[in-house]
């Protein structure tokens, strides 16, 4: 990979917050190049309060989102609470379907049918509430585009809260309220909450009514801990808050479902790391395989013993999706590589038969292999539907709006998206987007890189550092865990493979005469064999700790490997 160094920020405000706070240049360096100078917003930083979230009521529409729920409640209204099948869609539906039936009980909850219905708001979904004598649907995780379901709705009587972080079109839903902080007309300050993070901020201005504080609402956050993990949204700001109290609710007190989702595992703490590698993916299978039902039922049940045979019944379904995901990325590959596609500038695949609640997994698996922005399309009743994932800088979205000419519709960020299009217009909407990224992709871009915070020597790796830098938790986009760069380091011998294929590499590595440090490099197997000889290396790596029979000892996570000429 190519290394980027951060720059390194101005001296004096390093020195400055090495003096303020008492703490080493290196920490200090980290922190300044994260945007934290004062003392104050190092506070804020390492010691984030659910006091410092923001008012709820500074977000646009939240007045009359919470004036509408109020008078479905007086009235005796029946209220569906609709969202994406997703982790943050389906977190979102059990966090508000909860809250909601805590207080009220004419409550009920719709999942979109991966297949059926597709993606957001649905048509069959405003019958099933028309059908139902439903007057009000609160909609998270989608509905920022959904103009001509919300007419529809309307036209039926039925009023629509949209709740969604998803980038909006040229014209807003006629909805009676439209919760969305990147809304050019709000001027709430933080516009990077997820799906399940706004639909937090409404119940929160809903138990204001109630005098309740953002304490009494603290047993909802291992749900919005989850889909801020699963969603990649920056761990900043009031994300960060709420993912690190969230956490505490998952290491403490979980609701049932993520207790039984949990249980198997054996670890003491959990990370926002194992959210996402653990319990994001298993939240995910249900509407991947099955259906978001599953999902929204295991999170909203209260019965330990159901919740266990629901989470059982997931972790099936997640069983499924590693199989498919496997056999689906071979396939791409192999047509890749028949279709002489290796040297494009993107990659766009299809096979009629591939899973569709998988393609997006399998977009990123092909990236691991071509490096550049992918596209993974299945058929989807009469149409085609694909899964979009860029490459670091890149947006995906805005090469998609160059070519939405051919398509159908399409969402989502600059990374991530989704779309569909009819089949006749596929080989041209394949080559438009090719032609798209040619033109504006940079080689550098094309290239795998990897971000260097800064370069260590293995003596500036003392009890007191360790102790600081785990204080930046929980990382993720924008707090990301910090990578080292420690040059002339040699194995001591110590160095193997593991894995069932040889996959990954265990080494041990000291750096002139300082002590050494256990590490383990996933995937960088095949480097062994360059590693003999006390050979020295440059490494990039993060630091962790690794707990084994209740022992903790630190370790290298070895990112990439730097071999000298």
């Amino acid at each position: 990979m190519r290394w980027n160094y951060n720059p390194k920020p101005p001296q004096e405000k390093i020195s400055s917050l090495t003096k303020a706070l008492k703490i080493p240049p290196l920490i200090a360096q980290l922190l300044v190049a994260r945007g934290i100078e004062t003392f104050e917003e190092a506070r804020l930083f390492f010691r984030p309060a659910l006091a410092d979230l923001h008012d709820p009521y500074l977000m646009k529409d939240m007045d009359k989102a919470v004036n509408r729920i109020e008078k479905s409640i007086a009235n005796g209204e029946n209220i569906m609470v609709f969202g994406d099948y997703d982790v943050d869609g389906t977190t979102a539906v059990s966090l508000m379907a909860s809250y909601l039936k805590s207080i009220y009980p004419n409550v009920t909850t719709y999942i979109p049918d991966r297949y059926t219905e597709g993606y957001g708001i649905s048509f069959k979904g405003i019958d099933y509430a028309d059908d139902n004598a439903i007057s009000l649907i609160i909609a998270l995780d989608c509905g920022i585009k959904s103009i001509d379901h919300v007419t529809y709705a309307r036209e039926r009587n039925i009023d629509f809260v949209i709740c969604d972080h998803h980038r909006p079109g040229e014209s807003l839903p006629d909805a009676v309220a439209v919760l969305d902080p990147k809304r050019i007309d709000c001027t709430y300050p933080y516009d990077e909450l997820c799906g399940c993070g706004i639909g937090f901020k409404l119940i929160q201005a809903l138990g204001m009514n109630r005098n309740q504080t953002v304490e009494d609402l603290k047993p909802y956050l291992d749900l919005v801990a989850t889909a801020i993990a699963a969603d990649i949204v920056p761990m900043t700001g009031e994300n960060r808050i709420l993912a690190k109290f969230g956490l505490e609710v998952i290491n403490s007190n979980p609701r049932p479902g993520i207790k039984a989702l949990i249980g198997p595992i054996q670890k003491a703490v959990l990370t926002i790391t194992d959210v996402v590698f653990i319990l994001a993916p298993r939240i995910n299978a249900a509407g991947r395989i099955k259906h978001g039902n599953h999902a929204v039922e295991l999170l909203s049940e209260f019965d330990i013993d159901q919740a266990k045979a629901f989470a059982a019944e997931i972790e099936k379904f997640n069983a499924n999706r590693k199989e498919l995901d496997k056999q689906m990325t071979a396939e791409a590959l192999q047509q890749i590589a028949e279709n002489d596609e290796v040297n494009r500038y993107s990659t766009v695949v299809f096979q009629e038969d591939w899973h569709k609640g998988v393609i997006g997994i399998v977009a990123s698996r092909l990236i691991e292999t071509y490096y550049r922005p992918t596209l993974v399309f299945t058929k989807s009743g009469d149409k085609m539907a694909a899964s979009a994932r860029s490459v670091l800088g890149f947006d995906v979205y805005n090469a998609l709006e160059a070519c939405s000419e051919h398509l159908e519709q399409f969402g989502g960020h600059m990374y991530a998206a989704g779309m569909t299009l009819l089949p006749e217009n596929y080989e041209k909407f394949k080559e438009a987007f090719e032609k798209q990224v040619e033109k504006t992709i940079t080689q550098v871009q094309l290239e795998p890189q990897l971000n260097i915070d800064l370069q260590l020597n293995f003596e500036d790796i003392d009890t007191k550092f360790v102790r600081l830098l785990k204080e930046f938790e929980p990382f993720g986009p924008q707090n990301m865990s910090p990578v080292f760069v420690a040059k002339d380091v040699f194995d001591t011998g110590y160095a193997k493979t593991m894995g069932t294929k040889d996959e990954h590499l265990k080494l041990f590595l000291k750096q002139h005469h300082s002590e050494g440090f256990a590490a383990i490099g996933f995937n960088l197997g095949d480097q062994l064999p360059l590693l003999t000889n006390r050979k020295l290396v440059d490494v990039a790596f993060n630091l962790s700790e690794n707990v084994w029979r209740d022992q903790v000892s630190l370790q290298l996570i070895i990112k990439d490997i730097h071999f000298k000429d």
